[in-house]
């Protein structure tokens, strides 16, 4: 499906923020600069060799697994691999700062804003202009449209 037929799910958006509202207002711990990989094993006094024989590779492979975490180019698989090997969960998600219906919502505004600047400019200059509270209603009912069919609404502006 082409990005320009998809259309916003606000049933999908639901969902996502129903289960990830737990995770939103958790701060991520800091990762230790050597990578999380390295520092549970050392902290459990798991040896590199250990360590390569759980996953079944070579311990320069560990070592190149280690750095890869350290310098953020590790793959999912690799973190997921590692962490199985470890006895630990791999947690993974991307987190909203805020609500997806608040972020849908607040980008309809931003666009219709944009576009409605636009054209009052131009209106002025026609010595045409509206007031404020007709312009604010012209953006509610714009970002209103927007919201309904979102072709335009992360399009480049």
């Amino acid at each position: 499906m082409s990005s320009a037929r998809r259309s916003s799910n606000p049933l999908a958006r639901w969902a996502i923020d129903v289960q990830l509202k737990p995770m939103r207002d958790i701060k991520p711990p800091i990762r230790p600069d050597r990578g999380w990989i390295r520092a549970i094993r050392e902290a459990i006094g798991m040896t590199t060799g250990q360590f390569a024989s759980r996953l079944g590779v070579s311990q320069p492979r560990v070592a190149a697994l280690e750095r890869a975490e350290a310098n953020d180019v590790v793959t999912l698989k690799s973190l997921r691999q590692a962490a199985e090997a470890l006895d630990c969960d791999f947690v993974y998600a991307i987190v909203p700062r805020k609500p997806l219906e608040d972020v849908v919502k607040d980008r309809a505004r931003y666009v219709a804003q944009l576009q409605l600047e636009r054209t009052s400019h131009t209106m002025h200059l026609e010595n045409q202009g509206v007031s404020k509270q007709r312009m604010e209603r012209a953006r509610e009912a714009l970002a209103d449209e927007l919201l309904r069919s979102d072709r335009r609404l992360w399009a480049d502006l």
